[in-house]
């Protein structure tokens, strides 16, 4: 596996990429032992968001689908309606505790390819910020979006791949492109939303 693979590997997230089984190697011979040292050193500040979790302690059903966003360990956990789907991303998560929503919500709108327009508040705050931006590479909410219940917020990609993971947005839920497009795919208008 080459440098870039590996760097490819890390940005992808630990827990989207199937690694071979312990003490296999890849055809270049480099083990899952030192991939997984790479990985353990790229995450320790957030090794707790690499541990999946089960759905009945934050829902009483699994209706539509289930989404919840942990914020302090910077994952989002989706479970499907039917229990037999669990994916686990990284994301990115509001830059203070003043832009951060907890509680219940849902999607109640799904978007390929949506475009962009600050709130007033974050135009209020950088008031050299665009009034809208159409979709594409300069968008921030990337590839997809799904809205929700809450007037602002949504859970989308970026085109900025270094704010998964960190403190980083203005409310939203931030995942990479590839992973975002794989739980709009998952996710229905009504899925379940909760931000702990």
């Amino acid at each position: 596996m080459a440098c870039q693979s590996r760097r490819t590997f890390l940005a992808m997230g630990a827990a989207s990429v199937a690694l071979p089984a312990f003490g296999q190697t890849e055809p270049n011979d480099i083990s899952t032992t030192e991939i997984e040292r790479e990985v353990s050193q790229t995450v320790r500040h957030n090794a707790s968001s690499f541990r999946a979790l089960d759905w009945e302690p934050y829902f009483s059903n699994l209706k539509n689908g289930a989404v919840l966003v942990d914020i302090s360990s910077r994952a989002l956990h989706f479970w499907s309606e039917d229990g037999k789907t669990y994916k686990l991303y990284p994301s990115s998560v509001p830059l203070s505790e003043e832009l951060t929503r907890r509680g219940r919500t849902k999607v109640t709108r799904k978007v390929v390819g949506p475009s962009w327009r600050p709130t007033p508040s974050m135009l209020e705050r950088n008031p050299e910020w665009p009034e809208y931006i159409p979709p594409g590479p300069d968008n921030p909410l990337g590839t997809h979006a799904l809205y929700l219940s809450w007037q602002y917020y949504r859970i989308h990609g970026t085109h900025d791949t270094r704010k998964i993971g960190r403190r980083s947005s203005n409310g939203c839920i931030g995942l990479y492109n590839e992973h975002v497009k794989e739980l709009f795919e998952l996710t229905k208008v009504g899925t379940q939303v909760l931000l702990i």
